[in-house]
């Protein structure tokens, strides 16, 4: 624990004490700089039991939880979502122990276990976190002999890729409503929505199949009206990217610029995006909104079905996700562009992952060969 002492008029004393360290000691002019420096030295004498003894003996896998967090984690544009993984990690036992003495079989115990209670998707994402900590603490925070005991694990096989559409509103179907059946669960789900910012979010993920980080984090400086487009930055190692806007896209910004008033609007001029973030709201908040909607939906729904004496049908607003909106817009985009075209505008750098995505009605398939 450093101690800040004052020595005379302008004159700050930080001392560093701790076991297996000898004394630092130093004077500065202002408090600030001695508690700064303070601080530097503590983290240098923290950092100092990864260095060139490689102590892997030492250190215990929540400070590797943690180092990991601070340098890595939070660069990574899904930091919000590994921060939850992390979280996990931290609070077994197995956290405790030194990151030396962990071995496979410690793992393979946590493995069966999560599953158990897990979807094998979820335990995946566990142990991958936990084989990158392994992997940086042995490549870049000098622990080279480090072995990791995920490597050698078997792997749960995750479940089938999610192929869930939305479903039509045979009610709405039935009364002559002209609108496309396919957005019969989302208007039910915006109209029992208690978000003011959810049902713009909805309409931009199904229109512009943008992924719920991106649309949370999107700034008026990203929007072109006028080019109908979204220029979405580089992150973490990503690519800069656009994303074309339908009509029913752009309409959802315009109604966010005249909700949020003429203090969203700047020297953009005829663009008229404004500057600063568009939503205040988090990613993980998104998806707790949407549930909510949901679950409220379906049960109006089967009110109304009740009252008209009709079967309320299985599928309809049943297991409704936020990540299906982009499978259903990838779907319907598909349509509209080539396989190459679409990973430009989704983001995928591999077509293969884009392949769980892409899948037209069958058929469209018998229909092209006559």
């Amino acid at each position: 624990m450093a101690t800040i002492t004052e020595r005379g008029p302008d004159q700050w004393r930080a001392q560093v004490r701790r076991r297996g360290y000898p004394a630092q000691s130093r004077t500065f002019d202002t408090r600030a700089e001695a508690e700064a420096w303070a601080k530097t030295i503590e983290s240098e004498m923290d950092w100092d039991r990864w260095g060139g003894r490689g102590n892997a003996k030492a250190v215990t896998l929540r400070e590797a939880l943690q180092r990991y967090e601070t340098e890595i984690s939070q660069r990574k544009k899904g930091s919000i979502q590994e921060a939850s993984v992390l979280k996990v990690w931290n609070d077994v036992k197995l956290a405790r122990r030194p990151l030396a003495s962990i071995r496979s079989v410690d793992v393979a115990k946590l493995r069966d276990d999560w599953l158990k209670a897990y979807k094998p998707a979820t335990v995946l994402r566990r142990l991958a976190v936990l084989s990158h900590v392994f992997s940086m603490a042995r490549k870049e925070w000098g622990l080279e002999t480090l072995a990791n005991p995920v490597e050698l694990l078997d792997k749960p096989q995750p479940d089938s890729a999610r192929t869930r559409r939305l479903v039509g509103d045979s009610m709405h179907e039935a009364a002559g409503r002209d609108r496309n059946a396919d957005d019969g669960e989302l208007d039910r789900v915006i109209a029992a929505s208690e978000s003011s910012f959810l049902p713009s979010i909805v309409w931009l993920a199904v229109e512009t199949a943008m992924r719920r980080s991106e649309i949370a984090s999107l700034r008026w400086e990203f929007v072109d009206l006028q080019r109908r487009v979204v220029r979405l930055p580089a992150v973490s190692g990503g690519t800069a990217r656009d994303v074309p806007l339908s009509s029913r896209a752009v309409a959802a910004f315009q109604t966010l610029q005249d909700n949020s008033g003429s203090a969203s609007k700047s020297a953009h001029g005829a663009r008229g995006e404004g500057s600063g973030p568009i939503f205040d709201i988090r990613s993980d908040a998104v998806t707790r909104a949407f549930e909510r909607a949901v679950t409220r939906a379906r049960k109006l729904y089967e009110e109304e079905c009740h009252e008209t004496g009709r079967t309320p049908e299985t599928q309809f607003l049943i297991d409704l996700r936020f990540q299906d909106l982009r499978h259903e817009a990838i779907s319907r985009l598909a349509s509209i562009f080539t396989l190459h075209e679409l990973t430009r505008i989704t983001g995928h750098k591999d077509p293969r992952m884009l392949m769980r995505y892409y899948q037209p009605p069958e058929d469209d398939f018998m229909n092209r060969l006559g």
